[in-house]
């Protein structure tokens, strides 16, 4: 569902993607968006007041100087960068295989940040909410339970995004690692926090 966060151009609530087992993702429990240092005052406030227990946010170090997230200094904000300072490695187009090859324990900590968050609900966001956001809400989804289809449906919503690019990339995870679950417990995901990830997103 789109949220409509003035200020932010590119927030949704993931709640109802279907998943294997028949149930679903639960309504906010997971939101993903673009960067924060936009939100109106009125966004800011709504969202403090709101069911948040946990802000993720997926930047680099340098990308929160230049353009603050207005939550930086609140208890539930949480700094996980997802890519290293410098890329040693050139972005395809098509598919985000070199990110999760290069950047496992960023990613591993990125999706532990989200799992170990207090209840309530956990939003996610880099700069455009596009490749950082789209790669760790797919992992999660996926561990889920939601199938490969939905989650590069739910991918394809923000501008510019083919599905094609996360199925790709979710290929690969099979190819290479044996599917998300084997790629997530190299990166230092232990089994537990993969089973928290399942406990607080479906309902």
């Amino acid at each position: 569902m789109i949220l409509d966060w003035a200020g932010c151009g590119n927030a949704r609530d993931l709640g109802g993607l279907p998943a294997r087992d028949g149930r679903k993702i639960r309504a906010q429990a997971l939101v993903r968006s673009d960067s924060h240092d936009r939100l109106t005052a009125a966004t800011i406030q709504a969202v403090r007041g709101g069911a948040v227990s946990r802000i993720v946010d997926l930047r680099r170090a340098w990308e929160c100087e230049t353009s603050p997230s207005p939550f930086a200094s609140d208890r539930i904000y949480r700094h996980a960068p997802m890519l290293n300072e410098v890329l040693d490695y050139v972005p395809p187009p098509d598919t985000y295989a070199p990110m999760l090859d290069h950047n496992r324990h960023r990613i591993g900590a990125a999706f532990r940040a989200v799992t170990e968050a207090p209840e309530g609900g956990v939003v996610v966001h880099c700069q455009a909410g596009k490749d950082r956001t789209g790669v760790l809400v797919a992992l999660l989804l996926t561990v889920a339970g939601v199938a490969a289809q939905d989650v590069a449906a739910d991918y394809a919503l923000t501008d510019g995004c083919s599905p094609q690019t996360m199925l790709r990339t979710l290929a690969h995870l099979d190819e290479r690692y044996g599917g998300v679950t084997p790629y997530l417990m190299e990166a230092g995901v232990e089994p537990g926090m993969l089973a928290a990830a399942r406990s607080r997103l479906l309902k």
